[in-house]
């Protein structure tokens, strides 16, 4: 709605209240009105509902005291409204598009500008249309995904990848305008080019994305045809991406800023990556633990020993295991784990695995036969088959 068109209305006679009403008299008026002509009561009669859009307009200005003032002194400079009387009796008349565009020259000059600003306030809507013209709505760039596949060590401390990333871009073609080369898209005569519409539902105003201008604030009469009329084409580019350490597999990580770039001033989008880890050979995970198996022979789980365990990145780490230790046992190594994000470690879990030769020769044979006969009063299924019976 034009300036001219808010002028033109009386909202004190909308609400049918004087213009010495008090807040406490407007807002009274207000309610007896909107449960008068409220839609949820006026289903499907399209008049009242009209009616209950200009009242919930004239209480948004009348009610906020400072566009209540704006709003007099605009009227009481026009007098009722666009068209006034002169004291002699003549009309008189107003080119708004003029005197609010700036384009008034002379002894309107200064008031066009000044009342521009006046209007813009009470209204929201910035200066005169020259000013509209060029102003859209920032908008964020969209999030853009994308995969990398990472080995076992490099999900552990870290890396750095290279990502060939394809995204929306300002349009080369029109320089993101959207028209054809050699013309210039309007100021959407919905929102003037705001890119927002306002729907005022009683106390309440939901602001939305315009539907003619889908957000832009501008209207393309003629597009673009690499774009057709959007301002934006597919553009590919190679960035440098920091993957932190303690990555798991099919973990989404966020890069900020990093997706499609903004229109308009606009923040970039995100990028998300997610991550595939490749098995490692040797280790496993088990959450910011690393895990390895390690073998050790009879006699050493038997009589006890210090062996060497391997550890992601480094010289082997020394391990003391004790006599009598049983198959499947772990150990826990302190530190040598994945990293947090705190900047600790978690720890290596050494899981040991007693191995059983797979062939004895004459001496090894003799001696275990003498070990069987030293231990033959030790029945080890005893004790299990005395309990399965019991059951």
């Amino acid at each position: 709605m034009s300036t001219k068109d808010y002028l033109e209305k009386d909202y004190y006679a909308v609400l049918g209240v004087p213009k010495t009403a008090t807040a406490d008299e407007i807002k009274k008026a207000y309610r007896k009105l909107a449960r008068q002509y409220h839609p949820d009561s006026n289903q499907g009669d399209t008049a009242k509902e009209a009616k209950f859009k200009e009242v919930s307009e004239a209480y948004d200005i009348l009610s906020d005291t400072k566009r209540r003032k704006e709003y007099d002194e605009a009227r009481t400079l026009f007098g009722s409204g666009v068209g006034g009387q002169r004291p002699g009796g003549g009309g008189f008349s107003f080119d708004f598009g003029d005197l609010f565009g700036g384009t008034a020259q002379g002894q309107h000059g200064g008031a066009g500008e000044r009342l521009g600003d006046l209007f813009g306030g009470l209204f929201n809507r910035g200066g005169g249309a020259s000013t509209r013209t060029t102003t859209t709505r920032p908008r964020r760039g969209q999030d853009i995904e994308s995969e990398v596949t990472l080995s076992f060590t490099e999900a552990v401390e870290g890396t750095t990848v290279s990502l060939r990333l394809t995204s929306s871009a300002a349009c080369a073609a029109c320089t993101g305008t959207g028209a054809r080369a050699g013309t210039t898209p309007r100021v959407c005569p919905t929102c003037e080019g705001t890119g927002a519409a306002s729907r005022n539902l009683g106390n309440f105003a939901f602001s939305e994305p315009c539907r003619d201008c889908k957000g832009r604030g501008l209207i393309v009469d003629d597009p673009c045809p690499v774009c057709e009329g959007s301002g934006r084409a597919k553009s590919t580019r190679t960035i440098q991406a920091r993957i932190p350490a303690g990555v798991a597999d099919g973990q989404r990580v966020k890069l900020k800023a990093k997706g499609a770039p903004g229109e308009n001033g606009g923040p970039a989008g995100d990028l998300y990556i997610q991550t595939h880890v490749k098995p490692h050979a040797v280790f496993g995970r088990s959450g910011d633990n690393l895990t390895v198996t390690v073998p050790v022979t009879f006699t050493e789980a038997a009589l006890g020993a210090e062996i060497k365990v391997p550890i992601l990145k480094g010289m082997p780490v020394t391990l003391r295991i004790p006599p009598g230790t049983p198959n499947g046992r772990t150990f826990r190594v302190r530190g040598r784990g994945v990293a947090r994000k705190d900047g600790t470690k978690g720890d290596l879990l050494a899981t040991v695995e007693v191995l059983v030769p797979n062939t004895l020769d004459d001496k090894s044979r003799e001696l275990l036969n003498e070990f069987q006969t030293a231990t033959a009063g030790e029945d080890p299924r005893a004790d299990l088959i005395q309990r399965a019976r019991s059951e």
